[in-house]
C-alpha cells in the first residue's frame, strides 16, 4: 500500500506539474502536499481566466452501478410527472455549421454547458476527449484548456464565450438583440452567477468524504481518456488529495456546511424561476442551459442525488431533461 501511494504521488508531481488550469476558467486554491493541476483538469479544475467572468470546474459523475440506478429513477420521475417532451430548437439549415468538434474532459461542468447548448439546438457535433496529463489531443492549439469548440476550422475557446459566439453565428445578431433588455438583463444576470457562484458549491461538496472523492473518480477513470497506468494513480492518489483540496475550498468560499450551500444554491435557482416552467419562460434560455450543463455531471453522484431529494430542483432537471431530448452528439 506504501509503495503504491509513493508511486501515485511521484506520478502525480512529475507528470502533472501544472495541470490545474484545464478546465477553462477555473480559478485555483493551492493543495496541500500534491501538485494536482492534473486531478483538477480531470474532476474539477479552477481557475478564473482573465478578461471573464467565468469560473469553471471539472466535476465527476457517477460510477456504472449508480448510472444504472440514476436511470432507473429519471424514467420513473419523467413518467410520474407526465411531462410533455417539447421540441428541440434547430437552426435554419443553411446557418448550421458543417463541422463541430468538442474538445473536452467528459466530466467538466464547462464542457457540459456547451453540451448543452448543442443538444437544445440539435447542432451536430463530434467529440474528442482530452487526456488531461499529455493533453497531446489539443497539443495543435495554443490555449491548452477545454473546452474547445471547432466550429468550421474556427477556434472558439471558454465556454460563455463560446456560446455567445456559436449563438450569433447561427441566430444572427438581430435576434438576439431583439430581446427585451429586461429579460437579457436577467438571462445575464443567472448565467453570471452559475460561473461565479453555482460552481463554487459543487466540488467541496462531491469531494466532500473519502467515499464521494473515490465516487467521483471512479467515474473519471471509467470515462476520462487515461492510460492503464494513470487510471490506477488518478483513482486513489486523486481522491485522497482532492478530498484535501475541497477543504480549502470551503475555507476560499466561506462554506461550512457544504450540502446546505449546494441546497441553498439550487432553491435560489428555483426562486429564480418564480413559477415558469424555465428561467426562458415556457422555453429554456441560456441561463437555464447553463445551470443544468454544469449540474448534468454531478446529478447521479451522491451530491447530486441529495440534491434532487432534498430540495425542489427535480422538477425543473426533469423538464430541461425533456427539452434537449436526445443528444445531437455523434457517433465515433
Amino acid at each position: 500500500m506504501r509503495r503504491a501511494s509513493t508511486l501515485a504521488s511521484s506520478v502525480l508531481s512529475r507528470t502533472i506539474t501544472s495541470t490545474l488550469h484545464d478546465c477553462s476558467g477555473l480559478s485555483t486554491t493551492s493543495a496541500p502536499t500534491i501538485n494536482h493541476r492534473f486531478l483538477r483538469a480531470a474532476l474539477f479544475g479552477t481557475t478564473t481566466s482573465t478578461g471573464s467572468s467565468n469560473t469553471r470546474r471539472v466535476f465527476n459523475p457517477l460510477s456504472t452501478s449508480l448510472g444504472v440506478a440514476g436511470a432507473l429513477v429519471s424514467v420513473y420521475t419523467v413518467a410520474s410527472l407526465s411531462q410533455e417532451v417539447l421540441a428541440k430548437e434547430p437552426p435554419p439549415a443553411e446557418l448550421v455549421p458543417k463541422e463541430v468538434v468538442l474538445y473536452q474532459y467528459e466530466a467538466c461542468p464547462f464542457c457540459n454547458k456547451v453540451k448543452a447548448y448543442l443538444d437544445y439546438y440539435d447542432i451536430p457535433y463530434k467529440v474528442v476527449e482530452v487526456n488531461p496529463i499529455s493533453k497531446k489531443e489539443i497539443k495543435w492549439s495554443d490555449y491548452k484548456k477545454v473546452p474547445i469548440l471547432l466550429v468550421d476550422g474556427e477556434q472558439l475557446v471558454d465556454s460563455s464565450a463560446i456560446i455567445d459566439k456559436l449563438g450569433n453565428k447561427i441566430h444572427g445578431k438581430e435576434i438576439v438583440d431583439s430581446e427585451s433588455d429586461k429579460d437579457d438583463d436577467e438571462e445575464k444576470k443567472w448565467r453570471r452567477w452559475v460561473d461565479n457562484h453555482l460552481v463554487h458549491v459543487l466540488s467541496p461538496n462531491i469531494y466532500r468524504n473519502t467515499s464521494e472523492a473515490l465516487e467521483s473518480f471512479e467515474y473519471i477513470t471509467n470515462n476520462g481518456n487515461f492510460s492503464f497506468t494513470e487510471r490506477i494513480t488518478v483513482k486513489y492518489a486523486g481522491a485522497a488529495a482532492m478530498y484535501f483540496v475541497s477543504k480549502n475550498l470551503k475555507k476560499k468560499y466561506n462554506i461550512t456546511d457544504e450540502r446546505a450551500a449546494l441546497y441553498e444554491a439550487v432553491e435560489t435557482w428555483v426562486d429564480a424561476l418564480n413559477g415558469r416552467e424555465f428561467l426562458g419562460g415556457s422555453k429554456p434560455n441560456l441561463a437555464d442551459l447553463a445551470v443544468f450543463g454544469v449540474l448534468r455531471p454531478i446529478r447521479y453522484l451522491r451530491s447530486g442525488r441529495d440534491m434532487v431529494e432534498q430540495t425542489r430542483i427535480g422538477y425543473w432537471y426533469t423538464r430541461m431533461e425533456n427539452a434537449l431530448g436526445e443528444s445531437s452528439r455523434m457517433k465515433a
